[in-house]
């Protein structure tokens, strides 16, 4: 197989500790039987899922309540080709729990929507993977 120093896997602390670094990645999942991406703002909670703040009647509640979806963030550099992308695999939920609601209305992410009843969706982290790419300079 070919050695590329340039290409290196993530472990899971790394990937978490990336994604914290930034605030928007794309959600993954079935819309009409047919794959769909959606990109979204978001946060990390205490266990490592990743949390979403939208509509009580969005499209995306509709459609990944209770059904496994993918999560993805990264952040690249053209110029260096260099950057690192992260995926979070896990079943996707409505918080419906009172008690956690209020507490991820104080702590929680913020939709960057304007919204009237903002409901949270957790995804868990149950899969995660990533990956880093080093810079290498352009050869053109």
């Amino acid at each position: 197989m070919f050695q590329n120093d340039a290409f290196r896997a993530l472990d899971r602390q790394e990937c978490m500790r990336l994604l914290a670094k930034v605030p928007v990645g794309r959600v993954v999942y079935t819309k009409q039987a047919l794959p769909d991406v959606l990109p979204v703002n978001f946060s990390l909670d205490t266990d490592s899922s990743v949390l979403l703040c939208t509509s009580p009647g969005s499209d995306l509640v509709r459609a990944i309540d209770g059904v496994v979806v993918a999560f993805e963030a990264d952040e690249f550099d053209a110029a260096t080709r260099s950057g690192w992308s992260v995926v979070v695999t896990g079943r996707a939920t409505v918080v419906t729990d009172p008690a956690e609601h209020e507490r991820l209305s104080q702590a929680g992410p913020t939709s960057w929507m304007p919204l009237r009843d903002a409901v949270f969706v957790r995804i868990e982290s149950e899969m995660v993977t990533g990956r880093e790419l080093r810079g290498t300079s352009s050869t053109r």
